[in-house]
């Protein structure tokens, strides 16, 4: 699954997708091209993002690309997910690798910070996620990355992929790509889309073409 890690990476969020939809809107953006999926579900009963999670991962099993799960190993383990998403007050990469083992796909979050990232790399993490270079109303607190942050991401680390988060659309994307980023994370990009089957395509043609 480590090979999928590039192109159109999607998250969820439960403010933009309705849950009678949930598995199909996140079909439409797969079927656009999104390359993995990260179930994120801020203040969610952990009950409910198992269930939700076991449900997702059928359909990631029939398109044969990696769920992430946001925050928490224990409850990726208990899905049966590919891999955990780590912000600064998760639990360390170390432990996950132990609750979920040698196979499993570990993120990291670094925000603007290169130093983070390239910790995150020694310390085993299979990809890191800089950001965000926009405004976005998912972390409308954060001040935004600078470009050229990315550039000296790629530039500094160079075992593992490294995406940008925060704020990307359809319309502004090819100024992140051209960073040299391997791939971008996007929420309201394509899951605040009217049609998230072809915003997901407008993001994912960037990496193909």
């Amino acid at each position: 699954m480590r090979e999928k890690l590039k192109g159109l990476y999607v998250i969820t969020d439960k403010k933009l997708i309705p849950r009678e939809r949930f598995i199909e809107t996140v079909e439409k953006a797969i079927k656009g091209g999104a390359n993995i999926v990260q179930l994120r579900e801020k203040d969610t009963p952990p009950e409910e993002v198992i269930s939700l999670g076991r449900e997702l991962l059928k359909l990631t099993r029939k398109y044969g690309i990696p769920l992430i799960v946001n925050d928490s190993p224990e409850i990726a383990k208990e899905i049966g997910a590919d891999g955990v998403h780590l912000g600064e007050t998760d639990p360390s990469i170390s432990y996950s690798r132990k609750v979920l083992g040698s196979k499993a796909i570990i993120g990291v979050s670094c925000y603007g910070s290169i130093e983070r990232g390239e910790k995150a790399e020694k310390e085993g993490a299979d990809y890191v996620a800089f950001g965000t270079p926009f405004f976005t109303p998912t972390k409308p607190d954060r001040k935004p990355t600078p470009l050229e942050i990315l550039v000296e991401a790629k530039r500094r680390i160079k075992s593992i992929p490294v995406f940008a988060i925060g704020g990307i659309t359809p319309e502004n994307a090819h100024t992140i790509v051209k960073t040299g980023v391997d791939g971008i994370a996007v929420i309201t990009g394509v899951f605040g889309s009217p049609d998230p089957e072809g915003a997901a395509r407008a993001l994912s043609s960037l990496f193909t073409d």
